[in-house]
């Protein structure tokens, strides 16, 4: 599939947002990175996670205390890929590349690369949200089917009571499986991978081999295969239905849109106009949701402007808001978060059906 061309209008309605966007920064002085805020939150995550493999490895405690310490840590592991990696490999984490660097390259905590991430993310779902054969992030054929352009099976009938499933293997799936896929084939799905130079490279299988010594042979040698099983298995569902839960709402929804380019690879709509009908906020009043799952809960504010640090997406929604009521465009929010869970089991009915 050809990447398809967004509409060009002469009253680009991104062209004002950016505009009210710019006069907001201007006029308060801030910076739109994550400042101090941010790097303490950073900060607090990292340790957090050091301190919790560190008790669970060398200072394992009873069988209940050692349960708790994987799911939180699966919790923690997902936490630092929404508010550390995330910011980092957009570039909104700091005003520093080096630091941006290094926040994107806690990826690795993920089990994931980061330069793949860097080209599935940030360059084709944010350019092609939602355009089936493009954005990766719908594609999880055949067990799931989440456009309506996709061919259907009848499992999928079933698939809004097994998809929890598949969403707690994410993270094995994508330390284990994706990953490597994508780097033998140089392909994520049809799209061509950015090239790698050998610094790449070298980066890529290094980090790899980081994360399985410090996930898998050191707790088997201090702990023994059965124990490591165990807890590791309770740490990747965890960090895995977390993951994949929190980025499903956000475009996997009812009231979300799936387009297609017509037969000369056209959008009917401007890219800001697409990432708006094609994207949904969630518990944007919940504070404890926000700060955990890093502003992705405001996904209309990141989407429009990812290089803004999440830190700032409660001030500019209202901006975003009042422009959309203004100009008559869809805004997708849903007040509480089991209201969105409710919808993408719904959305995953409807995909099912016939």
């Amino acid at each position: 599939m050809q990447t398809p061309k967004f509409a060009h209008v002469k009253q680009s309605f991104h062209v004002e947002l950016k505009n009210r966007i710019n006069d907001y920064f201007t006029s308060t002085g801030k910076s739109t990175t994550g400042g101090y805020r941010l790097f303490f939150k950073a900060l607090f995550l990292l340790l957090a996670l050091v301190y919790t493999y560190v008790q669970l490895v060398f200072f394992t405690p009873g069988v209940l205390g050692s349960v708790l310490l994987c799911i939180l840590l699966g919790a923690l592991t997902a936490g630092i890929g929404f508010n550390v990696m995330h910011d980092g490999g957009h570039g909104s984490f700091s005003n520093h590349p080096w630091v941006n660097k290094g926040a994107a390259i806690t990826a690795e905590f993920l089990g994931a690369s980061h330069f793949i991430w860097n080209v599935k993310h940030n360059i084709i779902h944010h350019a092609y949200t939602n355009i089936d054969g493009l954005d990766d992030d719908i594609d999880a054929k055949p067990f799931l089917r989440m456009a309506s352009t996709q061919k259907r099976y009848k499992m999928h009938k079933y698939q809004h009571w097994y998809f929890w499933i598949f969403y707690s293997i994410l993270h094995l799936y994508w330390s284990m499986v994706s990953d490597y896929r994508k780097y033998f084939t140089s392909k994520v799905g049809e799209m061509p991978l950015k090239k790698m130079k050998l610094k790449d490279h070298i980066s890529f299988w290094f980090f790899k081999v980081l994360h399985y010594s410090a996930f898998i042979i050191i707790p088997i040698i201090k702990l023994g295969v059965i124990n490591w099983l165990i807890g590791y298995s309770i740490f990747t569902v965890v960090a895995g239905f977390v993951l994949s839960i929190v980025f499903q709402l956000a475009h996997t929804v009812e009231d979300t849109a799936f387009p297609m380019p017509n037969d000369a690879g056209k959008m009917e709509d401007e890219w800001a106009i697409h990432q708006l009908k094609t994207t949904a906020n969630f518990a944007t009043n919940n504070r404890a949701i926000s700060w955990y799952v890093g502003g992705l809960n405001f996904q209309i504010e990141h989407h429009l402007f990812p290089k803004i640090s999440h830190i700032h997406y409660p001030a500019i929604s209202k901006i975003i808001k009042q422009a959309c009521k203004e100009y008559g465009v869809v805004y997708v929010e849903y007040p509480k978060m089991y209201h969105a869970v409710a919808s993408h089991v719904s959305f995953l009915k409807q995909m099912g059906r016939a």
